[in-house]
Order: structure tokens, then sequence, then C-alpha cells
């Protein structure tokens, strides 16, 4: 879902540049929807996998952290 709002908002930039708009367009609520979303699938698989396999969970929570991450950077930085 990262990847997804990533691309989401790379998309939108490429097509329509990066100038401030009047209101939030359809991308913007797209982009809160997989960033919320992903939330409790992030939840379940926590609770599921780290007692069970703590360093392997770990690994896999640290790269979701990270394209979160990547995922929200063109927003802040660009102030979209």
């Amino acid at each position: 879902m990262s990847v997804a709002a990533l691309a989401l908002v790379l998309g939108h930039i490429a097509m329509f540049g990066t100038a401030r708009q009047a209101d939030e367009g359809t991308a913007a609520h797209l982009w809160q929807l997989l960033m919320a979303a992903q939330i409790p699938a992030i939840a379940f698989f926590a609770t599921r996998w780290l007692p069970r396999t703590p360093g392997p969970a770990l690994l896999v929570l640290a790269l979701q952290v990270i394209a979160g991450l990547a995922a929200a950077a063109p927003v802040f930085l660009l102030n979209f």
C-alpha cells in the first residue's frame, strides 16, 4: 500500500506538477486512504509474526516503515 501511495503521488506530480491547488483532489484522498488502511494490516502482521519469528518480522516491519516514510516524503517536502 505504501508503494501504491508513493506511485500515486509521483504520478500526480508527473501529470500536474507541484503547484498548489485550491482543494484536495482525488489523489490526496486516495493517498490518505492507502496510508490509513495499511495500519490494521501492519498491526495484524506484528501481532501474528513478532512472537513467532521476531528477527524476520522486525525486518519486514522496518521495510514497511521505510516504505511509509518514502510515500510521505514527497507530500511533506513539496508541501503537497
